[in-house]
């Protein structure tokens, strides 16, 4: 494990775009062939100068802590290899080399919805923020959220509250919590879904890391919804990353009154949905979530809403025997049926949607065997 690591470490130190990236592992296999590339090799690349000489001199000191950090047993680094990477990644430019990861790896194929806003919210937006997450965390979407305080605390307090999977975006390195005061709540993320950063350890949270990892919220995200923003909220460039990156963006309405509704309004000028219930964004990304799954069964089916999927076809049926009669986990479920982690956990979604199988608190899934034989 360690050398493995070590080689993303690396890389992701020598701070190399994903496109470059992309064609350097395409090349050369692996990260560890990447690493071991020679002066000449590196040279020819296509790779600036300084991250050339990062990975000819790496600071082993700080990959050291690295290895140190990823040898317990929450910590994970997960890379565009891993068979944990989310598949929307791949969808964004800019995606990061490495990711740094605590807590349920598999959440990260959970189709997921984020959910940003104003760090001052009114109570009302507060409440809004809670609600929705609960109610959308509660139909099977994993919430992402930045941590910040305000309506990113209630959006991942909202899924937690319902047992739903979260994750926290983080803008400095995994190793700290910013806001110092959501460190209880950061904590219980972990623990029902995961925290993520591409920062290295020991990295400060600073004011231009927080609209860099914006595109990560939005990336990792189906869509994106906002909560109650003003009109220069950071929330904005959330949702702009979102329509450039091809994916749905929502706005709660608020009074004209209000001046942390004018962001909302203001996006819904300019295209976003507008949203009065959560059940406005179940409809809206059913089909995509559907889409989601057929992807990673490299099948053709662009339009599939989640309450009429394929009639349980091999894959299907592959997934409910491994079920069976007791409760398993997705890693279970997996490796039980032959599916990847991806597949199972969208199919379990459109099951869960459909009434067929139950999330239960400890993480795992049962079926509602009344239902499967209908």
């Amino acid at each position: 494990m360690a050398d493995f690591g070590r080689a993303w470490f690396v890389l992701a130190k020598a701070g190399i775009a994903a496109p470059l990236l992309r064609e350097l592992l395409d090349l050369h296999g692996t990260a560890e062939g990447v690493a071991r590339l020679t002066a000449r090799e590196l040279q020819r690349s296509g790779l600036a100068e300084a991250a050339q000489k990062a990975i000819r001199n790496p600071d082993e000191a700080a990959i050291e802590a690295d290895l140190e950090w990823l040898s317990q047993a929450e910590n994970h680094i997960v890379h565009p290899q891993s068979e944990f990477w989310p598949e929307l990644f791949s969808q964004i430019p800019d995606a990061p080399t490495l990711l740094y990861v605590r807590g349920e790896r598999e959440t990260l194929h959970l189709p997921a919805l984020a959910i940003v806003g104003s760090r001052n919210p009114t109570r009302g937006g507060m409440l809004n923020a809670y609600e929705f997450a609960r109610h959308l965390g509660g139909a099977g979407f994993c919430i992402v959220s930045g941590l910040a305080q305000g309506i990113d605390t209630a959006a991942h307090k909202g899924a937690l509250d319902a047992n739903a999977k979260t994750i926290g975006v983080l803008g400095h390195g995994i190793d700290r919590v910013y806001p110092a005061h959501n460190h209880d709540l950061a904590h219980r993320i972990a623990g029902h879904g995961v925290l993520l950063s591409e920062y290295p350890l020991g990295t400060h949270p600073r004011r231009e890391h927080f609209p860099q990892r914006n595109r990560l919220i939005s990336g990792l995200s189906l869509g994106t919804l906002v909560a109650e923003a003003a009109r220069r909220s950071g929330s904005l460039i959330t949702a702009r990353l979102a329509a450039e990156q091809g994916r749905e963006v929502f706005a709660i309405p608020g009074s004209i009154h209000n001046a942390l509704s004018r962001g909302c309004h203001q996006l819904i000028r300019q295209g976003a949905k507008l949203v009065e219930s959560a059940d406005d964004i179940v409809s809206e990304l059913g089909p995509l979530v559907a889409h989601l799954m057929q992807n990673s069964r490299t099948q053709e089916n662009l339009s599939m809403p989640p309450e009429a999927p394929p009639q349980h076809d091999e894959e299907y049926e592959k997934l409910i025997s491994a079920l069976g009669h007791d409760p398993a986990t997705v890693d279970e479920l997996s490796r039980q049926s032959g599916l990847t982690i991806g597949q199972v956990s969208s199919m379990l979604l459109i099951l869960e949607l459909e009434g067929k199988i139950e999330a239960l608190n400890s993480g795992q899934y049962a079926s509602l065997k009344e239902k499967l034989q209908a």
